[in-house]
């Protein structure tokens, strides 16, 4: 289990929708920065080496696609670089389609860690009495996904076992691949109505029915829910005054380099990290442990 994992299912949803909501109406350069080395130092916290390098190969090439598909439609900006099809391609449209691909990045990372961290038993225990079908579907969607995973590989090495994949034609391996999706698409529906009526059977959404949980609160979910509170109240407070305002047009604004932006930044960059140092926390006390045995 993960260290950040271990918290109560309030604190970490608390958490995530602060980052998520944070990060997409930001424009700042640093913030967005910061959001993304997070989530990333998060994200390879959580999974090994090698998912860690793939992930980041395919995100930067979607990086730079994002990147430079600003300039190419939108041509605001003071700051002309170039001319394409007569068209300007401006500094600060190439500044601004940078910002929107890291937020987009960042959140993309962050959203990988909430599919680890916020399993379906989560979302159960913190919507299941308020909103009990909506919950249900989301915990089984989250469910589905490394599932369906799973469930690929099945068919597929039941396909090779019954000589399926022995033809090389392009035809043969689209046929494959059709029935592969036809007999996950059959197993899919198959186990959501079976998770319904299970569901349904044991009186789930009833009205008056108890829950049975392991969650509890504990002294180190409210220190991190004061943590995260005051760091939200002092970003917050700062955002909402427009200290941690940025803009790209008509010209690029310049970045604070006194003591109160450096202040700000270190605050927004602690409470970006914070996962991933709780999380490096966790795995040095447990090498320290293993290492007393």
């Amino acid at each position: 289990m993960s260290g950040f994992e271990k918290y109560h299912p309030i604190v970490l949803f608390l958490y995530y929708v602060c980052v998520i909501l944070f990060t997409m109406f930001t424009a700042h350069p640093v913030i967005l920065l910061c959001t993304l080395f997070g989530s990333i130092l998060f994200f390879s916290m959580l999974h090994p080496a090698r998912i860690v390098a793939r992930n980041l190969v395919f995100y930067f090439f979607l990086f730079l696609l994002l990147a430079i598909t600003n300039p190419l439609f939108s041509h605001n900006g003071e700051t002309i670089l170039f001319f394409m099809n007569d068209n300007p391609v401006t500094l600060e449209a190439i500044m601004y389609g940078g910002a929107i691909a890291v937020m987009i990045v960042g959140v993309m990372f962050w959203c990988k860690c909430i599919n680890v961290i916020m399993t379906s038993d989560k979302f159960l225990y913190l919507f299941g009495k308020t909103i009990p079908k909506l919950s249900l579907v989301l915990s089984m969607a989250l469910r589905f996904i490394p599932l369906f995973k799973v469930q690929i590989k099945k068919i597929n090495q039941a396909q090779k076992a019954m000589g399926l994949y022995a033809r090389d034609s392009k035809f043969d391996k689209l046929g494959s691949s059709m029935r592969v999706f036809d007999s996950l698409l059959s197993w899919s529906l198959e186990n959501s109505i079976e998770t319904a009526d299970a569901m349904k059977a044991r009186g789930y959404g009833l009205p008056g029915r108890n829950n049975f949980s392991l969650f509890r609160f504990r002294k180190a979910d409210v220190i991190l829910i004061t943590a995260i509170g005051i760091m939200m109240f002092y970003i917050g407070g700062n955002y909402f005054a427009g200290k941690l305002d940025f803009y790209y047009y008509p010209v690029v604004s310049g970045i604070g380099t006194k003591a109160g932006d450096i202040w700000r930044y270190a605050v927004v960059l602690l409470f970006m990290i914070l996962p991933g140092l709780l999380e490096l926390k966790e795995k040095i006390q447990w090498k320290y442990l293993r290492s007393r045995i």
